[in-house]
């Protein structure tokens, strides 16, 4: 079943390119108005700062607008506070278009109610170039629903819906890393500190981010990297040698640049503190009308593309990425292959870092990713059938445009995971184990990107640490997973950075997925209240019948 999907998948997206082809003479082509400043929307716009909230939700993402609206609808006051210098609906609303779903039928409550407004979004004919679909495969694929869209489609959606809900979010702040939580003999959160000084009070708190930087500095167990296979009985946890004849193997040949890499490596399983591969999710397009063209880094470095140009002389193929068709002629482009978007080995101090070092890593990547693309459009040492497929593609005029056309998010895939009384191993993913107390369901498969390059007994360059392996069905993700040790702190809830294995994190950390958890997480707040209790010792069964009748999937 699994395989069957990705080749329809496959003939959607070749269906999708050729429908698409056989509509872009349209004179109306540019019809849509770009969306500006989304990035500072808020429901509510005089937020009061000095009073208690019933919660507080830390972070812009996804899982944080659901967990704050879940709040809002339960009668509970809340605040949401999206750290400076972050994307208001992180990865959703910034490139990744493509949505990681293999079922629909997982989706529910809120989750399901963004995707049928894509769906309704793009039921507007005002919402196409051209004024139709152009015979976009996507567009009917999905019944109620649809997961594949254009970024500023997520946030004229995201947008509506936090106005709607008169969400009020707090902008232009963020915890201070120092000192910035305050608790009391309970273990119990009474107050969170901004890096301008500002305290926001909170009966409940919710870590939506994807860094965990409030679930960090509470106290709260976590880990970073790979755990070994023994150490939950797993088969795709830490070191993973990738066989020559993978399409994401580098070839032998390509021989040892300095002393960047490490030389051989330990068995594989063996554990380490390293992580995926980051990169952005780029909306691209060929449309010459809506097409900015990639412009040389300021900053760029030739030696960044050392292994490409060794590449280039055997490699007789022409795409580096994926161009994912999307709705209006863009495309939802990701990594792919042995060398493509991700920047590999450079995200390694993310997680623990501070705001000036992440900082810098982001900037790091833009300029090699933004570098890349000049280079296969550009370089001299690239062959010239490459040079001209990649010139026809440019950054979209109506996408991102408060941040240079360039997405304001950079994709964190892994980060900080949780250490609670409950793991989410492999064996969740793989339904050898079921979840107790399932508050949504993960369906993706255990997909990690490379991890980092090595120098193999022959002096080559090899990658390591990419894997996919299949989930046989939708699993349950239980409520456990994402509140902390009941020793460290009795009112906070982690629905993004929650507590699994590195393995099952892998399967577990896609959009629809945080947003389901986060609406869960908002239900489980406002619930705590009400009884009185501790965020551990809350009454599942009554958990469960409230997402219920929110039409969550359980």
């Amino acid at each position: 079943m699994y395989d069957l999907k990705l080749r329809l998948i496959a003939v959607l997206i070749f269906c999708s390119f050729f429908y698409s082809s056989c509509s872009k003479d349209n004179d109306d082509l540019l019809n849509i108005k770009p969306i500006v400043h989304f990035d500072t929307t808020t429901g509510v716009k005089d937020i009061d700062t000095t009073k208690e909230y019933d919660v507080v939700v830390y972070g812009g993402t996804v899982s944080g607008i659901m967990a704050a609206a879940e709040v809002i609808k339960s009668g509970k006051s809340v605040l949401l506070i999206k750290p400076s210098n972050t994307a208001l609906g992180g990865m959703t609303a910034n490139g990744l278009g493509a949505t990681d779903i293999l079922n629909n039928s997982i989706l529910g409550g809120f989750t399901r109610d963004f995707y049928k407004s894509i769906k309704g979004y793009y039921s507007n004919s005002n919402s196409w170039f051209g004024g139709n679909s152009g015979g976009y495969a996507r567009y009917t694929y999905d019944g109620d629903v649809m997961i594949w869209f254009e970024p500023k489609a997520a946030q004229y959606v995201l947008r509506d819906f936090i106005i709607n809900n008169a969400i009020p979010i707090l902008h232009n702040e963020r915890l201070d890393l120092d000192k910035g939580v305050n608790k009391n003999d309970l273990n119990a959160i009474t107050s969170i500190k901004m890096e301008s000084g500002l305290k926001i009070k909170g009966k409940m708190f919710i870590d939506a981010t994807y860094e965990g930087d409030l679930m960090a500095k509470t106290g709260v167990s976590y880990t970073i990297g790979r755990e070994s296979n023994s150490q939950y009985n797993e088969r795709t946890s830490g070191v993973q040698r990738i066989v020559n004849n993978d399409r994401n193997q580098l070839p032998d040949g390509i021989k040892h640049f300095g002393t960047e890499f490490p030389l051989n490596l330990p068995g594989n399983g063996t554990g380490d503190k390293k992580i995926q591969a980051y990169c952005y999710r780029m909306c691209l397009t060929n449309e010459s009308r809506n097409r900015i063209q990639i412009e040389k880094p300021v900053d760029y470095n030739e030696d960044d593309y050392n292994i490409l140009f060794e590449y280039l002389k055997t490699y007789e193929g022409s795409t580096f990425f994926d161009l994912v068709p999307m709705p209006n002629y863009k495309t939802d482009s990701n990594n792919s292959g042995p060398i493509s978007t991700d920047y590999v080995g450079k995200n390694y101090k993310y997680p623990d870092a501070n705001y000036a070092e992440r900082e810098m890593i982001i900037a790091d990547h833009k300029r090699y990713q933004i570098g890349l693309l000049w280079t296969l459009a550009n370089h001299p040492k690239v062959p010239a059938r490459i040079r001209d497929f990649y010139k026809e593609w440019g950054l979209p005029k109506d996408e991102f445009v408060d941040t240079g056309n360039w997405p304001n998010q950079l994709y964190i895939r892994e980060g900080r995971r949780m250490i609670s009384e409950y793991v989410m191993t492999e064996r969740n993913c793989t339904g050898q184990i079921v979840a107790e107390r399932p508050v949504a369901f993960g369906d993706y498969a255990m997909d990690s990107h490379i991890v980092q390059r090595y120098v193999d007994n022959n002096g080559n360059i090899k990658n390591e640490g990419q894997f996919m392996a299949r989930t046989p069905k939708p699993y349950p993700i239980d409520y456990r997973s994402i509140v902390p040790k009941k020793a460290q702190c009795i009112n906070l809830f982690v629905p993004v950075c929650l507590s699994a294995s590195r393995t099952a994190y892998s399967s577990i950390r896609m959009e629809p997925v945080y947003m389901s958890l986060g609406q869960a997480a908002g239900a489980a707040a406002v619930l705590a209240i009400e009884n009185g209790t501790t965020v551990q010792d809350l009454p599942y069964d009554i958990l469960r019948s409230i997402l219920l009748e929110k039409k969550m999937v359980l």
